[in-house]
């Protein structure tokens, strides 16, 4: 595990798999999601292929910086954000939604770690807020990226994407204090999980690990007002020229498949992936699938030629 200071002046807590002589792959973790939930496995899985992966923690969650002190007014910023849609208006600035930061600073911080990389483009590859990031990546820093991958994520256009009821409940639910809570409220995840691979136990492992690793429930809301905040890019995703492939669960209810479709509609010439055994997560039994999607989908851009992927 390594550290970078950025010019921000936020320090990102970081990992790399494979040969840096290797095309660069950044991977972009979801909401409160640490880097660890892309598991090693699955990073060496990518490595091998010919890629050198990096992982990281976003501001706000593991062991990257925290804004401590910083306040959220999320039920602002989902007021502000409710009377523009419904007013057809112009989606307020972050800075008088009461926002500390927005996606494009979370986008800028991947690109940060690029620069004290030394790496001058990376395919990017982004799930769930991870996604959002990376298209923001995309829209805001495009001659940096060679492909953009978004997993299980959506273009913030409430109409696509939206998340059942029991999904939200359990995602918005105030998280349990201690360890042994922490493991118990793992249960839960069920609700958006992959119906055939969901396993209890190695859930409860991973928020064990997490928890032990980083319990720092206050970033929470800062990262969801920074997602609200942001708004909807379908403008701008459709004058991408990135080579995109959008890879989503048909299980998935914290992000429910149209989030993915309408992001692949949206793309110029992007490919979609759905896998029918997929929820809002990253089965084992799903990554050579789904690693292998990602490398073919990068390797048609340096052999300079675009393929359909099967969906």
């Amino acid at each position: 595990m390594s550290r970078a200071t950025l010019r921000s002046g936020i320090e990102l807590e970081y990992e790399t798999f494979g040969s840096p002589e290797d095309p660069a792959l950044l991977l972009v973790m979801g909401f409160t999601a640490q880097m660890i939930a892309w598991d090693e496995r699955f990073c060496r899985l990518i490595a091998e292929r010919g890629r050198y992966v990096i992982r990281f923690d976003n501001r706000d969650c593991g062991l990257s910086s925290k804004l401590d002190g910083e306040t959220a007014d999320l039920t602002a910023v989902l007021a502000a954000v409710l009377a523009a849609v419904l007013g057809g208006l112009e989606l307020p600035d972050p800075t008088d939604m009461s926002v500390p930061y927005t996606l494009s600073d979370m986008a800028a911080d991947g690109i940060g770690l690029l620069d004290h990389l030394g790496i001058e483009q990376a395919h990017v590859v982004g799930a769930s807020m991870g996604g959002m990031i990376a298209q923001t990546m995309a829209i805001e820093h495009e001659p940096r990226l060679l492909s953009l991958t978004s997993i299980m994520s959506t273009i913030g256009d409430g109409a696509y994407g939206a998340p059942t009821p029991e999904a939200i409940q359990v995602l918005l639910s105030p998280p349990l204090p201690t360890r042994d809570g922490a493991i118990a409220r793992s249960a839960d995840f069920k609700v958006w999980a992959s119906k055939r691979y969901f396993d209890a136990e190695l859930t409860a492992e991973m928020a064990a690990r997490s928890y032990d690793r980083s319990f720092y429930p206050e970033g929470a809301m800062r990262q969801l007002a920074a997602i609200y905040a942001s708004g909807d890019r379908s403008e701008q995703l459709r004058e991408l020229t990135v080579p995109t492939l959008a890879i989503h669960g048909l299980d998935d209810t914290l992000i429910m498949p149209s989030g993915g479709r309408r992001t692949a509609e949206l793309v110029p010439g992007a490919h979609l992936l759905e896998l029918a055994d997929m929820g809002h997560d990253l089965p084992s039994p799903l990554w050579p699938l789904i690693t292998g999607a990602i490398v073919a989908h990068g390797d048609t851009v340096h052999a300079g030629s675009a393929v359909e992927v099967a969906s």
